[in-house]
């Protein structure tokens, strides 16, 4: 069992920063549940940064982060499986995020349907409303 709990997808973050708060996401930050990984942070650091906004960035980098280990076998197979599925136009990026949570076993809080798709082939926990 992992010593994360919940991974906050880049959606949701996007939300939060957008509409000033997600009652969900301010209760997983204040009891220290919430992570990340350099992936999330990656494809949020960059508007932070050109927009100036740096301390949402330092927030952002004082949550807990993942290691972020890539199986990439595993990841054509989530893409596979989501072709053979119907379930179309799935990133990479969100593949390589389903991978840690299933390997971590933590729950993703993602608002991406696809992750709901996902679920109906994959076990995994969801937050997604």
């Amino acid at each position: 069992m992992s010593r994360y709990s919940v991974l906050i997808d880049s959606s949701v973050w996007i939300e939060y920063f957008k509409f000033g708060g997600i009652e969900k996401l301010d209760r997983l930050i204040e009891e220290d549940l919430a992570c990340t990984n350099e992936l999330i942070l990656t494809e949020l650091a960059p508007a932070l940064m050109l927009k100036s906004q740096t301390d949402i960035l330092e927030g952002l980098q004082a949550i807990s982060l993942i290691p972020l280990k890539v199986d990439w076998e595993i990841v054509r197979e989530y893409q596979l499986m989501n072709l053979k599925n119907g379930i179309n136009k799935v990133g990479i990026p969100d593949l390589i995020i389903l991978q840690q949570v299933i390997d971590e076993k933590i729950t993703l809080f993602s608002f991406y349907k696809h992750f709901r798709l996902m679920q109906n082939h994959l076990k995994f926990d969801l937050i997604s409303d």
